[in-house]
């Protein structure tokens, strides 16, 4: 049982930054397995010692994670596809929570912008409707 998790998915845990469902499995697996848990000891042992793997290295430094530009540029369209395919990858198969949060809070800050925008909208044509020529008729 112990094979089906591999040390980056037990790093990514210990860093409480892997997928969801999956750091649920793990934690699951760990209540019943001790090779696991004992797995997961000598990693967090190695670690606390100053040895990291690349893959940790790029993960602590979120090296990969694209701009916000590139981020924006993704969700317009207006990237070159290979980037955007990088960024689809990040998103869809590594389910980085770095670039999940950036592209939610992109989108959540485009959401209010236009609810604000409307809202401005709204208001100069209600305190201006009154002031407006009547069509003839």
């Amino acid at each position: 049982m112990t094979e089906e998790f591999t040390d980056a998915e037990l790093e990514s845990f210990l860093d409480e930054t892997l997928d969801g469902e999956r750091a649920i499995q793990i934690e699951q697996a760990l209540r019943n397995d001790k090779t696991l848990l004992q797995r997961l000891s000598h990693i967090n042992g190695r670690r606390d010692a100053g040895m990291h793997s690349l893959g940790e290295i790029w993960r602590r430094n979120q090296i990969g994670v694209p701009s916000r530009e590139d981020m924006g540029n993704h969700l317009l369209g207006v990237l070159e596809d290979a980037h955007s395919d990088y960024i689809e990858f990040r998103l869809e198969v590594l389910k980085c929570p770095f670039t999940i949060a950036m592209k939610t809070d992109l989108v959540n800050q485009h959401e209010e912008s236009e609810e604000v925008s409307q809202k401005r909208r709204t208001k100069i044509y209600d305190s201006s409707s009154g002031y407006l020529p009547k069509p003839n008729g």
